[in-house]
């Protein structure tokens, strides 16, 4: 995606757009909204920045490895009912700038390797949000449920327009 942003002239623009507009990052939007990645592929990674954090790339996982989970969202819509969603290998931490964490897995969901980690720990962390800047390690579009996409334009759309 970053590659094809830059040889088609659209990073810069992109860029911009990212620091005047509300944006929405799953998976590899993910990556390129934070400001920093780790584990990039060799020679590194364009990064759009937008939102105070550091992603892991492939941080428990590979694509290859992704699972489906219910999450528990505060702030959706009906948020007694769990959020179905397609959970990939990213993980983001916040760093020092405010970060409001929207959703967490459970850690009886993470991976054998990560069991160890506590329900505080920013591997948990599959949504997050900072200003008009949504960022989820998984994917609500390949779910029928909805709610995720509300909960992006009522806040963060909405207020950005007024």
């Amino acid at each position: 995606m970053a590659v094809l942003a830059r040889v088609s002239g659209l990073l810069e623009p992109l860029r911009h757009f990212v620091k005047t507009k509300p944006v929405w990052g799953t998976c590899a939007g993910a990556i390129m909204l934070s400001q920093m990645v780790e584990g990039t592929k060799k020679g590194g990674q364009e990064i759009l920045g937008g939102i105070s954090t550091t992603i892991a790339r492939n941080g428990w996982g590979s694509q290859v490895e992704s699972f489906e989970a219910d999450l528990n969202v505060v702030g959706l819509r009906n948020s007694e009912k769990p959020f179905k969603g397609v959970v990939l290998g990213l993980t983001p931490g916040p760093d020092d700038a405010p970060i409001q964490v929207i959703a967490r897995l459970h850690t009886s969901l993470l991976p054998q390797s990560l069991s160890s980690l506590d329900e505080n720990d920013p591997k948990t962390i599959v949504a997050l949000r900072q200003g008009r800047h949504f960022l989820t390690t998984f994917h609500p579009e390949l779910t029928q449920d909805h709610r995720f996409h509300e909960y992006f334009v009522k806040e963060c759309v909405f207020p950005a327009a007024t």
